[in-house]
């Protein structure tokens, strides 16, 4: 498996680029929005990369970022999406845009990506519903670019590691929590504001004290935009 990929820029296609690494150049298919944020042909350029694999074809995907490789992932997890309307999507949406569109049921922006038609775009909302919150919150840890330098040989230590502890299962209290925080930091990866955030997610626990994390979100969200 390729994850990623580090070399010079040699060539900028319509919706690929071709990136010499020591002498082999490799085709890697980005999005629109990718393509905007690369450098020139002869610059260093590094993406994260999935390896799309078929019995006729090989196609390496491209991206900035780990959160939009897991986007991508999970993207492609919708029946009727494809390598390509993933890409398509994360083109035109990145991965806040997406995020948000599922949380709020937005259907519209969805349907917004080229080649993504009404049926497609309402699917990706409602099985992806469930599954965005815990890649929302990720997305601070997952929003940093790869290095260019040249990679380098990395050796992990061998020193066996003891087996973790099994956690014992958090109080009702506990949970409250930590749904709160994962709902606060998801709302900070979308580049909401400390304490607009902060304080949406303290309303809506107040008012939803069962309420789970994706529920905390779609509800913080919903306060927090536009009204009129």
């Amino acid at each position: 498996m390729i994850g990623r990929i580090a070399g010079i820029l040699d060539h900028r296609g319509p919706d690929h680029v071709l990136i010499d690494v020591r002498g082999v150049g490799y085709i890697v298919h980005v999005s629109d929005r990718t393509l905007a944020q690369l450098p020139g042909p002869g610059e260093a350029v590094a993406l994260y990369t999935e390896l799309l694999v078929r019995e006729d074809l090989l196609q390496l995907f491209g991206f900035p970022t780990l959160i939009e490789k897991e986007w991508h992932r999970l993207l492609m997890t919708v029946q009727g999406v494809g390598a390509k309307a993933a890409l398509a999507i994360l083109g035109t949406l990145g991965a806040e845009g997406i995020a948000r569109a599922i949380t709020l049921g937005d259907v519209a922006a969805i349907k917004a990506a080229p080649g993504i038609g009404p049926k497609i775009a309402q699917r990706v909302v409602l099985e992806l519903k469930a599954k965005a919150p815990a890649l929302m919150t990720m997305g601070g840890r997952l929003s940093a670019a790869p290095s260019t330098p040249a990679a380098e040989d990395v050796v992990e230590p061998t020193t066996p590691r003891p087996a973790p502890r099994k956690p014992a299962a958090p109080e009702p209290a506990e949970k409250r929590a930590i749904h709160t925080a994962d709902a606060l930091s998801a709302l900070l990866n979308l580049g909401y504001g400390q304490g607009d955030a902060a304080q949406a997610v303290a309303q809506v626990s107040t008012e939803m004290p069962e309420a789970d994390t994706a529920a905390l979100i779609r509800a913080a969200l919903k306060l927090m935009a536009p009204k009129g």
